[in-house]
């Protein structure tokens, strides 16, 4: 609650009671001098009453929108017991009863259509701040949806990219797996050319030390 509102409401209430208590006394005072002059004073004090009034009004409706209406329903009851104040005055300071009467329905339906008029200027302030709110959650929720949706697209590039990059280590592991039979199938070849020629080699050296000794044995033979 707003402590500048309150500084005001305490005082339009001891205003009011003061003012309550001074139109009951006079109304009782004959017409003369004495009268006249506690005329003009309630008439000063509810000058100053509409003033705290309006200085009210300007207060609550600077507030937020939880307090704002909680003001503006106590302000439209201190407005009804100001209009209750000023059609008091009017009975004690108008010499014609009738004319008073008179002036006090007309001010009645005055205040009342005021009353009404300010009722809906409210209501239609309160729909039109409920629409900005709506508004704004509106866009709150579309940006949010915008940035999931980036965030999806940025989340399946990412994993498109992750596939390739799968895809690309696939092909290079394929060809390693070629290369590595192929390197299988050369060195077996190689140890077969090596063990054939190692069988060659054994035959020609088996070869030589058989005419070696056949012709170590013909030259002994024939001495």
């Amino acid at each position: 609650m707003s402590v500048v509102f309150e500084g005001y409401e305490r005082q339009y209430c001891e205003l009011s009671a003061n003012l309550s208590r001074k139109c009951s006394s006079t109304a009782l005072l004959p017409h003369g001098e004495q009268k006249q002059q506690k005329v003009s004073e309630i008439k000063a004090a509810l000058d100053d009453a509409d003033v705290l009034i309006r200085k009210m009004d300007l207060e609550a409706r600077s507030l937020q929108p939880s307090a704002k209406a909680m003001m503006l329903a106590k302000l439209r009851e201190y407005k009804s017991d100001l209009n209750k104040l000023k059609r008091e005055f009017k009975k004690i300071s108008s010499p014609n009863a009738d004319q008073a009467s008179r002036e006090e329905l007309l001010e009645s339906g005055m205040a009342d259509v005021h009353t009404a008029s300010t009722d809906q200027r409210e209501r239609m302030v309160m729909s039109v701040e409920r629409l900005n709110q709506s508004s704004d959650r509106i866009k709150e929720s579309r940006r949010t949806v915008l940035e999931t949706e980036e965030l999806g697209v940025s989340i399946l590039q990412d994993l498109h990219q992750q596939r390739e990059t799968l895809l690309h280590s696939h092909q290079k592991l394929h060809g390693v797996d070629d290369a590595i039979d192929k390197s299988k199938k050369v060195l077996t070849a190689m140890s077969r050319r090596m063990t054939k020629n190692k069988w060659m080699i054994g035959s020609v050296i088996g070869a030589l030390v058989i005419a070696v000794i056949f012709i170590l044995f013909y030259k002994f033979s024939h001495r």
